[in-house]
């Protein structure tokens, strides 16, 4: 298939999650041109085995080398832990990966309780072991698996009833002991409204979308291949693995969804 643009950064998911980084990413660098791919057929992730998520990641990735991209980022936590060190043995272009944003909230002054909310896949890796050693420590953290959850969010209808004893079954019992709660799937974004719902309003959320669309501009800017305004209008193609116009249309309605601050 003919790629929508040339020279653009590639953007991949395990289905719609990642359309939370990508809206970093757009506030950040408007001028580049991106094509994001959500692998919904194969979504989540964060329940499947290490190697299916490799394999998985690496296929995507494979198709974006050959239709040329610049960068590739991948917008999932599970990916990330599981399969940022592949590809990047594997490509040449830069490969930048999120993971959750458990050190900004430990290290805040406000932080003194955090929680990190996750697949249990990102919390079983490595990476997040490594994580969890280096950052806990600055504060009270603790870890809460959420199987399911981005299964439940990929269906959209985030205001129905189920959404809310989902989310209380998971952080319920946190409400009024934890000042921070980390979301570290890129699915949890589009859920803020509900889990400060269950979690109350005093609590802050942090996620790695921002520092991910930070780090992409700083490795553009190192290899001066940034598009300025001169090189013409940026933009966002969709793509999945299931190809139907329902489900590009749930991505764009997705991307044009208003994420609680």
């Amino acid at each position: 298939m003919r790629p929508a643009f040339k020279n653009y950064i590639g953007v991949m998911d395990s289905g719609l999650g990642g359309i939370s980084v990508l809206q970093e990413m757009t506030r950040e660098l408007p001028n580049e041109r991106y094509v994001f791919f959500g692998d919904s057929a194969h979504a989540p992730y964060g329940e499947k085995s290490v190697e299916t998520v490799q394999q998985l990641t690496l296929s995507i990735a494979e198709k974006m080398a050959a239709e040329g991209v610049k960068a590739i980022v991948i917008a999932c936590n599970t990916a990330t832990s599981a399969a940022a060190g592949l590809l990047r043995k594997t490509f040449d272009m830069p490969i930048i990966g999120i993971e959750p944003a458990l050190k900004p909230a430990a290290t805040s002054a406000d932080s003194h309780r955090v929680l990190v909310m996750a697949t249990p896949v990102t919390l079983s890796l490595k990476k997040y072991h490594d994580l969890w050693e280096k950052y806990a420590g600055y504060a009270d953290c603790a870890s809460q698996p959420c199987p399911g959850l981005a299964r439940r969010i990929e269906q959209g209808n985030l205001d129905a009833p189920d959404v809310i004893e989902m989310l209380t079954r998971f952080l319920g019992p946190y409400r009024g002991k934890i000042d921070s709660l980390v979301l570290g799937c890129t699915h949890y974004p589009f859920v803020k409204k509900q889990i400060r719902q269950v979690l109350g309003d005093g609590v802050k959320l942090y996620d790695g979308g921002r520092g991910t669309a930070r780090e992409l501009r700083r490795v553009l800017a190192s290899r001066h291949v940034l598009r300025r305004p001169e090189d013409g209008p940026g933009g966002v193609v969709f793509k999945s693995s299931i190809d139907t116009p329902e489900e590009i249309q749930l991505y764009k309605m997705f991307y044009h969804m208003n994420l609680e601050e």
